[in-house]
């Protein structure tokens, strides 16, 4: 199911190959916890790292509607794939957006297309949990260099990164509310891991805790205050991609209580089974997931080139509203589909297996926080005018 009609054809065929890669690897990528290196080799060949970049930095200037599509093609295959894709172009957005004709982040984004380079990020910081508006370490600048050291509490796929953007205060007296975000490639910085990633689901995330100790010169601090980056594109990039994934997971556990019932018409031909019905109702609930990011796809796409519209209140409780909505409605979508599959669906290793999909699908509440995110809206609600009208 497409996220986008006019989505590239070339792009899909890309991403699809990528996804047969990662699906081959999903269950050992699950089992073991380790980084789904065959799918990201993959996804280097096929040159999908670069696609957002714009083509007069030799990428192809792709869409946040053909990158969410990718999201799902590859949230169907392996979940901790599309994550690390979601959250490396979340990244990469970043550098799109913000590089304010900066020198060496132009040069750095022919360098991303070019070499197919990974971004990681470090936004969370031990001390202050998933609240990414506020850090407290601070960016030490001394002449043209600058240094950072960050207790980040969890730096998903950080030792396959190839380069880490890191936010922190943008000086030693700065608020925790006023920070910068820095790029940091490979060579410039050391990493102690603090903590492990033993987890539930999206276990090829690789989510490890680490301490950060970098330094670079200072020109690759990005040019712009992380304020206006996590308002202006991050907020939307991320509730809109993450969500693209989850409703990839939920699709691809759809198709597989599909299969399970037409196995058993099959088998009883003119029959009934009784998941028959359950498998409508599923189908609904995914035309609302798949609606709910499809407006708010277009809602962006709408607004994105009015940063006044970008940082305003509205923007944000829309897309703080996808986010929501996606993150809790693909569990009892779930849920269904091994309700139909039944012990074919909670066995592992069967063309039917859900254990995967479901563990991975808890994730969605807590990337970031639902009660984080509530509390956030509930606060703009008391100043902002609801839309009463369908239309808008």
């Amino acid at each position: 199911m497409d996220l986008s009609g006019s989505i590239d054809r070339s792009l899909k065929a890309r991403a699809r190959r990528v996804a047969e890669v990662a699906l081959a690897h999903a269950d050992d990528v699950d089992r073991q916890a380790r980084f789904p290196q065959e799918a990201l080799q993959a996804l280097k060949a096929e040159k999908l790292l670069g696609i957002q970049i714009p083509m007069d930095f030799g990428g192809e200037g792709a869409s946040i509607s053909e990158i969410a599509d990718i999201c799902t093609i590859l949230g169907q295959a392996c979940a901790s794939t599309a994550m690390i894709f979601a959250m490396h172009q979340i990244k990469v957005s970043s550098q799109v957006q913000h590089h304010a004709d900066a020198p060496w982040h132009l040069d750095f984004m022919r360098r991303i297309a070019r070499e197919q380079l990974l971004l990681g990020s470090a936004t969370t910081e031990a001390g202050i949990g998933g609240n990414l508006r506020n850090s407290i370490c601070a960016i030490e600048i001394d002449g043209e260099l600058c240094r950072l050291e960050k207790e980040a509490s969890v730096i998903s796929y950080a030792r396959a990164a190839d380069a880490i953007l890191v936010t922190s205060r943008a000086h030693k007296d700065a608020a925790p509310s006023d920070q910068v975000m820095t790029v940091f490639l490979k060579d410039q910085y050391a990493l102690t891991k603090t903590y492990d990633w033993d987890t539930l689901g999206m276990r090829g995330t690789c989510s490890e805790g680490f301490l950060f100790r970098g330094e670079a010169p200072a020109a690759q601090i990005l040019p712009m205050a992380f304020a206006e980056i996590a308002a202006q594109s991050m907020l939307a990039y991320s509730h809109l991609l993450w969500s693209a994934v989850w409703y990839g997971i939920a699709q691809d556990a759809y198709a597989k209580a599909q299969a399970f019932i037409r196995a058993a018409v099959r088998k009883q031909p003119g029959s009934q089974p009784p998941g028959l019905v359950q498998l409508a109702h599923m189908s609904a609930e995914l035309q609302a997931i798949r609606s709910t990011i499809l407006a708010g796809l277009d809602h962006f796409e709408a607004a994105r080139h009015d940063e006044d519209r970008l940082s305003s209140m509205g923007f944000a409780v829309a897309m703080n509203n996808v986010k929501i909505a996606a993150s809790e409605m693909i569990l009892p979508v779930i849920n269904q589909a091994l309700r139909i599959c039944g012990i074919m669906g909670y066995k592992n290793g069967t063309p039917f297996s859900l254990g995967r999909h479901l563990r991975d699908a808890h994730s969605a509440e807590l990337m970031i926080s639902n009660d984080r995110i509530l509390a956030n809206t509930s606060n703009m609600l008391l100043v902002h005018k609801a839309e009463t009208s369908l239309l808008g």
